[in-house]
């Protein structure tokens, strides 16, 4: 399924839907970041996606990184809720999302890396390489506030 993104663009479809959704900022001991390339738009981000019926919030962290790169993962804490009204996404099925993802910080406990349906690559990516991938800036915002450890609270937005 195919998806485009749009944000802050006055010709965006008008939002159907509004799913809750996280993406993990997963660091390894080196520092270094578990980067996904998506399957649906190309674009590299964060590991995550939706929240289902039934799981914890942490559960969903914990599940989406497995099924998109290998890699178990134990959370650690929020840093940021992202909400936007302005950004949304369509997919080829007619969905239009309002953006809803919380941001979680997680550190690797196992698992080896590949890829998924949903992902083309997986990679550990040290922080001063990020720059070189093609990131929405939505997901970088998310990759920013997350390397922030000064902040004593998480990001709401």
């Amino acid at each position: 399924m195919g998806r485009i993104d749009y944000l802050h663009d006055p010709d965006a479809p008008p939002a159907n839907s509004v799913v809750p959704s996280v993406v993990a900022f997963v660091q390894d001991g080196q520092g270094r970041v578990l980067m996904i390339q998506r399957s649906d738009n190309g674009r590299w981000a964060l590991p995550g996606g939706g929240h289902d019926a039934g799981e914890s919030i942490s559960d969903t962290v914990v599940r989406e990184v497995w099924e998109e790169t290998g890699i178990d993962a134990e959370v650690i804490d929020v840093s940021g809720i992202y909400t936007d009204p302005g950004h949304v996404m369509a997919y080829d099925d007619g969905e239009i999302r309002q953006q809803f993802s919380i941001c979680f910080r997680a550190r690797p406990t196992g698992g080896e890396v590949r890829t998924s349906s949903e992902t083309t690559q997986v990679r550990w990516v040290a922080p001063a390489d990020l720059v070189e991938l093609d990131v929405h800036p939505t997901m970088r915002l998310r990759i920013e506030h997350a390397m922030d450890r000064t902040r004593t609270a998480p990001y709401i937005g």
